[in-house]
């Protein structure tokens, strides 16, 4: 298994990983095209964040996007975790922590970034435990959107 930074190459299967999730945890079908364009523009500004893929035998077997929030208060960034997907047949084996582990590294080695962040389904227990035991804490934080 080896976790990598994301190709251009990649985003096909990042797409499909995009499109599994929303039907797996949320009952939702994204639009295809919407997604790859969105998915796509990752790759085209480095601004909007990173991929990271974990790949066993020229398979795309998980990944993930990070993306980037300035905190004032920190006088740092902070990473949020986004689009984490690992494929069914995979799950089990320890690759989201491999996925985290890649990513702690990549931030310590930058060293402006101060936290990670990811937001989850309330009703994704399963989730929740894992990333409780990596070491991440529930946020006292309640999330509100409005969508325009």
């Amino acid at each position: 298994m080896t976790i990598r930074i994301a190709k251009f190459e990649d985003a096909a299967s990042l797409v499909e990983f995009n499109q599994a999730m929303a039907l797996e945890t949320e009952g939702k079908r994204l639009d295809a095209q919407l997604l790859k364009s969105g998915v796509e523009a990752v790759f085209q500004d480095e601004n909007k964040g990173f991929y990271v893929v974990a790949e066993s035998s020229g398979v795309i077997a998980g990944g993930l996007m990070i993306t980037f929030e300035w905190s004032d208060w920190r006088g740092q960034w902070f990473w949020w975790i986004q689009s984490v997907y690992i494929l069914p047949g995979f799950r089990g084996q320890g690759i989201y922590r491999r996925l985290y582990d890649f990513v702690k590294q990549k931030a310590r080695k930058r060293g402006d970034v101060c936290g990670f962040r990811l937001y989850v389904e309330t009703e994704n227990e399963q989730a929740q435990r894992v990333y409780e035991k990596l070491g991440m804490q529930k946020s006292h934080y309640l999330m509100f959107e409005e969508m325009i």
